[in-house]
């Protein structure tokens, strides 16, 4: 029998955040693709593992059954997706557009991730944090695989924002808000603190002692 939790978030809208922010977060690997000028084969790859990467830690983490192996539909949004970018000429990329396609990533699947790991009876700190791996780890995945720093160490927010997110998600809920309206607020809230990061270099103070 299937738990009314569970029953009740793969019925919701939820879901629909998932798909969302593995798109969003493949489209990120396949431009990193394109800057270092790689294969269609390759394209597909990192759209791939950054598209599906952090879910499957989560669901490892969790005890879920790990989300693309039961269904075609992320992989070949993560396929479709890295053709897209494949046949999109480069010019029509702005200059971070690894960072805001990462930015409605995190976002979306930091809110994703705690809801589904709620669903799973676990608890809310570390549900909440659920929500972060899920965010963060398909981008970590992406920075290793092209060389470069990864995204969560350079100087604007980041792993705070989606800590935003998650964070908010996990308390809107608990407070009995409906899981629509907490995960839209926490959405907004998380991609809000990225967006003003990105445009305003906004940072956490560095150790300097």
């Amino acid at each position: 029998m299937i738990p009314p939790a569970l029953q009740a978030f793969s019925s919701s809208a939820l879901p629909v955040l998932d798909i969302a922010g593995t798109i969003v977060f493949a489209i990120s690997g396949a431009i990193e693709a394109a800057r270092a000028r790689l294969t269609i084969v390759t394209f597909m790859f990192f759209a791939a593992i950054t598209g599906v990467g952090g879910g499957t830690v989560r669901d490892l983490l969790i005890g879920a059954p790990v989300f693309w192996m039961h269904t075609s539909i992320p992989i070949t949004a993560c396929l479709l997706s890295a053709i897209a970018v494949w046949f999109t000429p480069a010019r029509f990329w702005p200059a971070r557009a690894v960072e805001w396609f990462d930015g409605l990533g995190i976002a979306a699947y930091g809110v994703f991730g705690s809801a589904k790991a709620l669903a799973y009876g676990i608890p809310l700190i570390p549900a909440a944090l659920m929500g972060i791996v899920s965010a963060c780890m398909g981008g970590i995945f992406r920075d290793v695989l092209a060389g470069v720093p990864s995204i969560i160490i350079r100087p604007e927010l980041y792993v705070t924002a989606v800590a935003l997110a998650s964070g908010a998600y996990v308390s809107l809920t608990a407070l009995g808000l409906s899981t629509t309206i907490a995960a839209d607020l926490a959405v907004l809230a998380g991609f809000s603190l990225r967006a003003a990061a990105l445009i305003k270099g906004l940072g956490l103070p560095h150790y300097k002692r």
